[in-house]
């Protein structure tokens, strides 16, 4: 659909806890509005905004989807948000994207934990909301309980503006609280409401949940409370203009509902979006300079990219808002990131993965284009002439790495070559090389991400990885200072190879490494042969003593040795330095060090026993807690590294999902000697393994 100007548009985004049938609430739209044929349905795996592999097989949304209807003459883009927390950044995405949320909530379960998620996100983006309760045909959905369950989360500023006819199986239609009509739904029709009398059973409701609508919408006027105060109501104009006024300021959330897979509320909710949520026109769109920018058609071109798909037969597709001006087919367009211009081709309408080429983007309105190869999401496409960073939003780090091993050898180069190309999507995917123990690790959000991830490297690009807990990088240290004597001697005919030396280890500082103090006094070893007990040295230190692993925080000693003219080399005094520090580490009591974690946990009051008892377990030492508000704690505290590597699922296990970690290398400190004696056992048996 082509439109005239950004009054005609509204960009919805559809978010919510996973399973409270957002994806399906989408489909219903599209079916409703004509966009689709049929009502499409998750179980049958052929929805327009789930057409991801994994999303498919899953049966559950990954990435935000895109889609757009037609109504009363608007153009509706409807972004379709994961339900799991692990891909909120997807959600969040789609929120900076869009003038409006509908968040959806299951009629049985009520509030979960992405629902405060969501409702969060908004209320920091200043986001205007709609809930809808979905699923209200299933057993045990209720409406007036589902409605004081959202009263005690989010105050009495959520306002039914339906109200359900029938129950349960028996649910069959809406009231319409502000024109006071009542529409009936043929199930499974076509979305498409018949106007039918108030029945009598609802008709007591209708009028409760109307004369709180019309004092709710003018306690959030002035003029409209005066008005009220001297008539006892609202004419239907003032309470029209003023309930959509208090839905922009978000001092009213509307409330509707539906069974959107059986069509039942399709037409009534797409009604509810045209009129009462605010179209681009209606909101300024953030600037990073702190200012705004309004939705001018005739305005210097400026558009957000906020979401990137990347497939290996259609390639890269960056899809983006036009947040002011008019974008036109081969357009150049000016990038503040990369401080470079560059042209976009061909302009896209995307419904799911199905692109429809359009000549024009008008302000306001979103749309694609491929083949933008270096540009990113979260990237600024703007006019060289009035250059400015739109806002974006912050995207958390990853909470948990795994080691990946190519299922075929010399598929390294391809696993980087795709994963790259997946990261362009997922901005919370990262990969990295471990400097320690030079693995390939690839982080996210939990373990379901990275497998997530993996399939789709399968699936896209036919490359096979295998995932691994990362290892930890432990180090061994001395406790005591020791001598050392290193002699090699060989002689097998001709020319033999002789060195000797002997050297003192002593215990350095944490952070300490190594040193490598030369004091030999006279010619006992010359010159030129003592870097090379350095080196003997150097090389051994790196494969361990105890267990493998670098010996790091001691100091060297050189005080004295032996040479011969003829037979001593430089390979021969690297040997006898190796030899000299195997020896003197028998008697300097090494043990191991482990690397401890600096742990910032924000969590809800009422789990913070069970977090601190799982701390404990985990050998944390709680370092102190600060509050950060909305019932939120921040417990600070130092862990090991060992105990954190399935902390992500584990805290969302506690919690629900609603607490957040981030964590960072603090120090080394020595293992427990039971402990010490578990990782050499286990370093001994990787070995036999190998040999």
């Amino acid at each position: 659909m082509q439109v005239s100007g950004p009054h005609e548009i509204r960009n919805v985004a559809v978010a919510g806890h996973s399973a409270t049938g957002k994806t399906t609430t989408v489909a219903a739209l599209l079916y409703t509005s004509g966009a689709t044929p049929r009502q499409l349905k998750v179980d049958d795996g052929n929805t327009v905004t789930d057409f991801d592999k994994q999303e498919i097989e899953r049966r559950i949304s990954i990435g935000l989807g895109v889609a757009h209807g037609a109504w009363r003459g608007n153009k509706i883009n409807l972004l379709d948000c994961p339900g799991y927390g692990i891909f909120f950044t997807e959600t969040r995405a789609a929120l900076r994207a869009a003038d409006a949320v509908i968040l959806a909530v299951n009629g049985v379960s009520g509030v979960e934990v992405v629902t405060d998620k969501v409702w969060s996100t908004a209320e920091e983006l200043e986001l205007p909301v709609l809930v809808h309760l979905t699923k209200m045909d299933r057993e045990r959905a209720d409406f007036e309980r589902t409605l004081a369950n959202l009263h005690e989360h989010y105050g009495r500023a959520v306002m039914p503006i339906q109200v359900p006819i029938g129950s349960e199986a028996g649910f069959k239609g809406v009231v319409d609280l502000v024109t006071r009509k009542a529409y009936v739904f043929d199930r499974d029709g076509n979305g498409k409401g018949k106007e039918v009398p108030v029945p009598a059973e609802v008709a007591d409701a209708v009028e409760e949940h109307h004369g709180k609508l019309v004092e709710a919408v003018a306690e959030s006027n002035l003029e409209l409370l005066e008005a009220y105060f001297e008539q006892g109501d609202l004419p239907p104009e003032d309470l029209v203009k003023g309930l959509r006024l208090a839905v922009k300021k978000r001092l009213i959330f509307p409330l509707t509902m539906g069974s959107d897979l059986h069509g039942i509320g399709a037409s009534a909710l797409a009604d509810a979006i045209v009129d009462w949520l605010p179209s681009p026109a209606d909101r300024e769109f953030p600037v990073g300079d702190g200012s705004s920018l309004p939705a001018h058609p005739a305005a210097p071109p400026a558009a957000l990219v906020f979401k990137t798909i990347s497939d290996p037969y259609t390639g890269k597709v960056s899809i983006f808002r036009v947040v002011a001006g008019t974008l036109k087919a081969d357009s150049t367009l000016w990038n503040p990131r990369l401080q470079d211009s560059g042209k976009i081709g061909q302009l896209l309408h995307l419904q799911g993965k199905q692109p429809t080429s359009v000549t024009e983007l008008v302000a306001g309105d979103i749309g694609a284009v491929a083949k933008l190869k270096v540009t990113l999401t979260g990237d600024t496409l703007c006019d060289k002439a009035h250059p400015l960073t739109l806002g974006w939003i912050p995207v958390p780090e990853p909470a948990m790495s795994f080691a990946l091993e190519p299922k075929s050898k010399g598929d390294e180069e391809k696993i980087g070559e795709a994963l790259h190309k997946l990261m362009e999507e997922d901005l919370t995917l990262h990969l990295g090389r471990d400097p320690d123990t030079h693995e390939l690790l690839l982080s996210g959000s939990d373990q379901l991400h990275s497998e997530i991830t993996i399939a789709r490297l399968k699936d896209r690009f036919n490359v096979e990885v295998i995932l691994h807990p990362p290892k930890v990088p432990y180090r061994e240290t001395i406790t005591r200072a020791a001598d050392g004597h290193g002699r090699h001697k060989k002689q097998s005919g001709g020319r033999g190879q002789f060195a000797d030396c002997k050297i003192k280890m002593e215990p350095l500082p944490r952070g300490g490494d190594f040193e490598f103090v030369d004091e030999i006094f006279g010619g006992s070893i010359p010159h030129n042969y003592r870097p090379a007990v350095e080196k003997g040295i150097q090389e051994v230190r790196r494969r361990g003593f105890l267990a493998g692993f670098p010996v790091v925080d001691f100091k060297v000693r050189l005080l004295d040795g032996q040479y011969h003219d003829v037979d001593s080399s430089e390979m021969a005094f690297k040997i006898a330095g190796s030899l000299a520090f195997k020896d003197a580490m028998q008697t300097a009591r090494p043990t191991i060090l482990e690397p401890l974690m600096k742990v910032e946990i924000t969590l809800p009051e009422d789990t913070m026993g069970d977090i601190m008892s799982d701390l404990s377990q985990r050998r944390g030492q709680p370092q102190g807690m600060d509050a950060v508000g909305g019932g939120q704690q921040m417990i600070k505290a130092v862990v090991p590294m060992s105990e954190m590597l399935n902390y992500a699922q584990a805290l969302r296990s506690i919690t629900q999902g609603r607490a957040s970690f981030h964590m960072e290398f603090s120090h080394y400190e020595e293992v427990p000697r039971l402990l010490q004696e578990k990782i050499i056992a286990n370093a001994k048996k990787v070995e036999h393994d190998e040999e």
